[in-house]
């Protein structure tokens, strides 16, 4: 009972608080002002304590919105934040192409988790109808990010910018007053965010794929071979849905759905260092994911127990974006894969017992591959031994680097 009370409380959540503010991409191309606005607010260097970190530190237009510094994905993966000791415990998604994520909630068709934003889904949409709001407004008072100590402090930065004039434009006269509606404002500051977010200048739909699609390029004959493996013998599209919606719309190659893939903890993950005040489980520290979210919700274990060591199936879209060739990019939640090479192969391989001289990252441990950080609900349906060759592998890789924005037919 306590496990359909909270499934029902949850399903009830995302019908009612269905995102507020659709996806807001200019016709023409062109950012509005609310898009202008929550743009400065992305850049803004200023919007952390101490100064210098903005959101753009950790999503960056040169890398897809994700993580833009080489060397810190060659090696940790996990980047520090305004405190530059204090470091999260997780890679940073793409902060693009997540807009039509929905409220989070369980299907029971589908008997899964789909929506919210972050790797384990904590933000919701349950409070504010938007889950993409409600990831902005988290890192600017986490102690490992931006480390605001409260959200007054943030308007009042907001309300000193150079743009604060812009702000009370889009949102009206007294918009920024921090004193007499500080969680309004806060909740403003995030939507614009958000609608940036969700513009066609982070959403541009601007790959060698998307060209194709609409006639505009042809594939190579190995970036045609990779898309019909993905679409079949490697179930990609699985996941990452590479076909047009049912009104045209361009593919997001994500369904918003959870999912452990057995991937191997991250050891170079500072997180395990951090002190415990942050992090009191130091190196024992395991990354359950959703399920733990749920935990932390009051879920029953029958809610959480299936979904402990999930987390949120990214879009593949801008994948191998980088700003130039040799630039380093890590892949999974963790970051502990440094190429698209290796984390294919991983899908490929993660349970082939004789295929250990061939890996591209070769590690001692479970089938050549370290174990599974969480061994619980690992997907074993839809990879892990997919029987691919070398050339398929690199078919794939290939396909998945039209998928940058960017393209010129």
């Amino acid at each position: 009972m306590k496990c359909q009370q909270f499934i029902a409380m949850t399903a009830t959540a995302a019908l009612a608080l269905f995102v507020l503010l659709g996806p807001a991409a200019a016709s023409d191309g062109e950012l509005s002002p609310l898009d202008q606005l929550g743009k400065l607010l992305l850049f803004d260097t200023d919007l952390s304590t101490p100064l210098g970190q903005s959101c753009a530190t950790c999503h960056a237009p040169e890398t897809g919105f994700t993580g833009p510094d080489s060397l810190i994905n060659a090696t940790d993966a996990v980047y520090p934040g305004a405190v530059q000791v204090r470091f999260g415990n997780r890679k940073p998604p793409t902060a693009a192409y997540g807009g039509e994520s929905p409220v989070l909630y369980f299907d029971e068709d589908e008997e899964l988790w789909i929506g919210g934003m972050f790797w384990d889904g904590r933000a919701t949409g349950w409070t504010l109808g938007d889950p993409l709001a409600e990831q902005a407004q988290g890192p600017f008072l986490n102690p490992v990010e931006q480390n605001n100590p409260r959200m007054k402090v943030v308007c009042d930065k907001v309300a000193r910018s150079t743009y604060a004039d812009l702000f009370e434009q889009v949102w009206g006269p007294g918009s920024l007053d921090c004193r007499t509606d500080l969680e309004a404002g806060y909740e403003r500051i995030a939507r614009s965010i958000a609608a940036y977010e969700r513009s066609s200048e982070v959403n541009p739909f601007s790959s060698k794929y998307d060209d194709y699609l609409a006639g505009q390029a042809e594939l190579t004959e190995q970036e045609a071979w990779g898309l019909e493996l993905f679409e079949g013998k490697a179930m990609c599209s699985a996941c990452h849905i590479s076909e047009p919606g049912s009104g045209g719309e361009p593919p997001l190659f994500t369904d918003f759905t959870y999912d452990n893939l057995g991937v191997p903890r991250n050891p170079d993950n500072p997180w395990y260092s951090m002190p415990p005040f942050f992090n009191p489980d130091g190196e024992d520290w395991i990354d359950y994911g959703l399920g733990a979210f749920l935990r932390s919700q009051g879920a029953p274990p029958a809610v959480y127990e299936p979904e402990l060591g999930k987390v949120k199936v990214p879009t593949l879209r801008n994948v191998d974006k980088r700003p130039y060739e040799g630039f380093v990019k890590s892949f999974a939640h963790n970051g502990y894969f440094k190429s698209l090479e290796s984390i294919t192969h991983f899908y490929n391989t993660r349970d082939v017992l004789d295929d250990c001289a061939s890996l591209v990252d070769p590690e001692p441990g479970v089938n050549c591959w370290p174990a599974p950080e969480v061994s619980m609900n690992v997907n074993t349906d839809e990879l892990g031994n997919l029987g691919l060759t070398p050339e398929e592998e690199a078919a794939i890789v290939a396909f998945m680097k039209t998928l940058s924005d960017g393209h010129t037919p």
